[in-house]
């Protein structure tokens, strides 16, 4: 096969994985099931493997979650990182993954199933028995302290009690929401004209976003532990007895698990934890296999995302039959034509579906739909529901074939499908739909954060001529926003002032709101950590791009375009007239590095050296450009040139890149 298309099929699968990983740890709001999501996964690690000469450190293949956007939350790092588990979706899939176990070790070793519990992971930290810290899972590096929200969690001791206190430890478990609180939650939420949670998981994600922990006590949250990073001293030697220490503790454990010795057993444990999966308070996802003995516990080890001696055997999805009825298409922010299938109503998993994404006209193709046809959807996980399969045999000859529209369906405008691309698109900047989707997405969490500016006051908005891009939200007065239905005093000085505090983002934020394609959160971060202000970057030539740690010529040619158009240039400078921020903040109040001075040589593997020298002034230092008996440290790089030979020569100290970072406070 061609190697750029495979080269483009990884770069493709890595993007919709890192999309996905967002909205499900970060927005805990996915739009897949797991089982979708797993078999991109699979799809790409086959590739990375077949074709190792495109693989990559940074590919989702070899991280654990989303990379933590930078919010009202510290981020921190965990000690030791967060893996996730692999799964498996069938007892076939599941001996297969025995089979390797056996082979590795030369018996089959004992395990230990439970039940998975589908809430948030996170990991707790006490010290010397008092409750230290609570941090996300995040990417499985780093995560946000959520230590006040998760306080409020009534049956998780603030101080261990009990025979055998360690003086540390780091426990992992879910936090997790019962459904009668969803319930409750939701009829509120309904009541207030907001909108509701699809599920347990998504309510307990979001419920720990919050940031008012007395709000989140009102959600009623619940936590079991299922594992931990660090335990000193060790106090046990197996899985089993871990469990036994942290009931003993009084560290919520969920009560049905069971040790296993033969692999019927798991079987006979999946088989009655299925048939118990709606008698529960809580939802479930499935049963988590483990080997019980931490020795071969260790002596397995780690992939590069997951433990070997772990696995989650996953329930089956919901599935149900119904016929498609019609297809809509909606309009995305860039123009991108969504067809969307509308489905005769049937029950699937106690939700009552009518409408499933078909994501794209390649998908229709693949499925190979019509209209009038009887189709199979699928709820795995208790997520978005998709089609999955169509029932060939029950057509009847009077389908009809999906045609991809010529003409924008809101402004009429002409559909184009640009070469390479999968999407077909509106042409027109000007769409309605374009311009209501830009709005917000700009006000959305990860970009502006415009809390109160939702769908229904930008259609509001929109229909009252008062927001043409996105400038005009900050040139909404009280009266506009009080001829609007339901607005008083009260909301629309909150959404002023909600509209005003967006003006002082940070620079990272501000550049994922503009909606450059192909720039993510994690580039945004990266470019504003580069570059400093956006006028900086607007001057970036495509060589200095690509230069930059996982920014390849896609993107950087993306960067380039967007920055080409006069239109997006008059729209920053209008933003920076009406007072929004185009710099990084640069907000640290550390003065571990008072008086140093420092000198660089060499390139740096963690961040660029003008990155480098921003934190040793921002940390009281000063960084000088030449070697001199005045320098206190000479931090070398890969590839130092002659400042380093001179700083030998003169008996300066030199340090390298990882005394460096133990200095500032970084780890590798």
């Amino acid at each position: 096969m061609d190697k750029s298309k495979i080269r483009k099929r990884i770069e493709d699968l890595r993007r919709q994985i890192q999309r996905h990983n967002y909205l499900y740890y970060v927005e805990a709001k996915p739009q897949i099931s797991d089982f979708e999501y797993d078999k991109l996964l699979r799809e790409l690690s086959r590739l990375e493997r077949q074709y190792p000469e495109f693989d990559s450190p940074d590919s989702p293949t070899k991280k654990v979650g989303a990379f933590p956007e930078r919010s009202s939350f510290a981020v921190v790092r965990h000690n030791p990182r967060m893996y996730s588990l692999d799964n498996v979706y069938s007892y076939e899939e599941f001996l297969e993954w025995a089979a390797r176990l056996e082979k590795a070790l030369g018996f089959l070793p004992e395990m230990v199933c439970e039940l998975k519990i589908d809430g948030v992971g996170i990991s707790v930290i006490y010290e010397r028995g008092s409750l230290l810290r609570a941090i996300t899972r995040g990417n499985g590096i780093e995560g946000e302290d959520i230590t006040a929200n998760v306080r409020t969690i009534r049956e998780l001791p603030l101080s261990l009690t009990g025979k055998a206190v360690p003086e540390y430890l780091d426990v992992r478990g879910e936090v997790y929401m019962r459904r009668q609180d969803l319930e409750r939650i939701n009829t509120r939420r309904q009541e207030e004209g907001l909108d509701v949670f699809a599920n347990t998981r998504n309510a307990a994600a979001g419920s720990l976003k919050l940031l008012d922990p007395k709000e989140v006590s009102r959600r009623n949250l619940h936590f079991f532990a299922h594992s931990f990073g660090r335990l000193e001293p060790l106090l046990c030697s197996s899985h089993s007895e871990f469990m036994d220490l942290m009931a003993s503790l009084f560290v919520p454990v969920e009560p049905n698990r069971r040790k296993c010795d033969r692999l019927e057993d798991v079987r006979d444990f999946y088989e009655n934890a299925l048939s118990i999966r709606d008698s529960l308070p809580y939802d479930i996802d499935g049963v988590v296999v483990k080997v019980d003995d931490f020795s071969i516990q260790e002596k397995l080890g780690f992939t590069a995302k997951s433990p070997r001696w772990a696995i989650a055997f996953k329930f089956p999805a919901h599935q149900a039959l119904t016929k498609l009825l019609s297809v809509s298409f909606q309009v995305g922010r860039t123009g991108v034509i969504t067809p969307v299938a509308n489905l005769e109503p049937v029950e699937c998993g106690g939700v009552v579906i009518s409408r499933s994404t078909l994501h794209n006209f390649d998908e229709i193709e693949r499925l190979g739909i019509r209209l009038g046809d009887w189709v199979v959807v699928e709820r795995a996980g208790d997520v978005i529901p998709h089609i999955v399969k169509v029932l060939v045999e029950q057509r009847t000859g009077k389908e009809k074939p999906i045609e991809v529209p010529s003409l924008c369906p809101v402004c009429g405008s002409r559909v184009v499908r640009l070469e390479g691309e999968v999407a077909y698109r509106c042409v027109n900047r000007s769409c309605p739909a374009q311009i209501r989707a830009a709005l917000l997405f700009w006000a959305s969490k990860p970009a502006m954060d415009i809390e109160g500016f939702g769908e229904a006051v930008v259609d509001a908005l929109l229909e009252r001529g008062k927001l043409k891009t996105v400038a005009d939200i900050y040139r909404l007065t009280k009266e506009d926003l009080l001829s609007l239905p339901l607005f008083k005093e009260k909301r629309a000085n909150n959404l002023l002032n909600a509209i005003e505090k967006s003006k002082g983002r940070d620079l990272n934020r501000f550049i994922y709101a503009l909606g450059i394609r192909y720039v993510g959160e994690k580039i945004s971060y990266v470019l504003a950590e580069r570059f400093l202000d956006i006028d900086a970057l607007i001057r970036a030539n495509f060589e200095e791009l690509i230069s930059i740690p996982d920014i390849g010529e896609k993107v950087a040619g993306s960067i380039i375009a967007f920055f080409s158009d006069r239109h997006n240039l008059q729209l920053i400078d209008e933003l920076k007239v009406l007072g929004v921020n185009t710099r990084k903040i640069v907000s640290s109040t550390r003065q571990d590095l008072l008086g140093k001075v420092f000198v660089f040589t060499g390139e740096l593997d963690s961040f660029p050296r003008s990155k480098a020298k921003e934190l040793v002034t921002s940390m009281g230092g000063r960084v000088a450009g030449s070697v001199g008996r005045s320098v206190d440290f000479v931090v070398v790089g890969k590839k130092p040139g002659s400042k380093y030979t001179k700083a030998k020569e003169l008996g300066l100290r030199i340090i390298g890149e990882r005394e460096f970072l133990k200095m500032i406070g970084k780890r590798q």
